[in-house]
């Protein structure tokens, strides 16, 4: 037998050294989580993207009580960029989220679908998307979605 070991560098940040843009995308995010639309898991994703031409698009989650027919902030935001600014590369985007009268304490990490969705923003544009994952203790940063996707499945697989 066989083993392949996988690992993922994960830089940890205080919100007091990331750069200002970093400070701004994050805080987008944290401001998306007021229109995230909860009522079933009380649950409010923001997240922030930074495009290439500087415009930053926020989205947050959608809920439905026909479960799963909502969506995620990350879908959210990168669905809009896409059909509103086709041809701006993402270079990154920030997620937090408010639950039980507060910011979490741990970080809040895309879902599968929404990394898989990130992965193909990197392939379609040609380029990595810093994640800034958002806590009250502490932000996670990874430099691509491939750090959070591992043996991800992508388009060079369909050919």
């Amino acid at each position: 037998m066989k083993e392949i070991n996988l690992t993922t560098k994960i830089s940890v940040y205080l919100l007091e050294e990331c750069t200002e843009t970093e400070k701004k995308l994050i805080e987008a995010a944290k401001q998306a989580t007021k229109n995230a639309y909860a009522r079933y898991s009380n649950f409010k994703v923001g997240a922030a993207l930074l495009l290439e031409n500087g415009e930053v698009i926020t989205g947050n989650n959608q809920e439905n009580a026909a479960y799963p027919s909502g969506t995620c902030a990350e879908r959210t935001a990168v669905f809009f960029a896409n059909a509103n600014y086709p041809d701006q590369t993402i270079i990154a985007i920030a997620v937090a989220a408010h639950h039980n009268g507060g910011f979490t304490k741990d970080v809040v990490t895309p879902c599968g679908a929404c990394r898989q969705v990130l992965l193909e923003a990197e392939t379609r544009y040609k380029a990595p998307i810093k994640i800034l994952m958002y806590s009250d203790d502490g932000i996670y940063v990874v430099n691509s979605i491939k750090s959070l996707l591992p043996l991800s499945f992508g388009d060079e697989m369909l050919k």
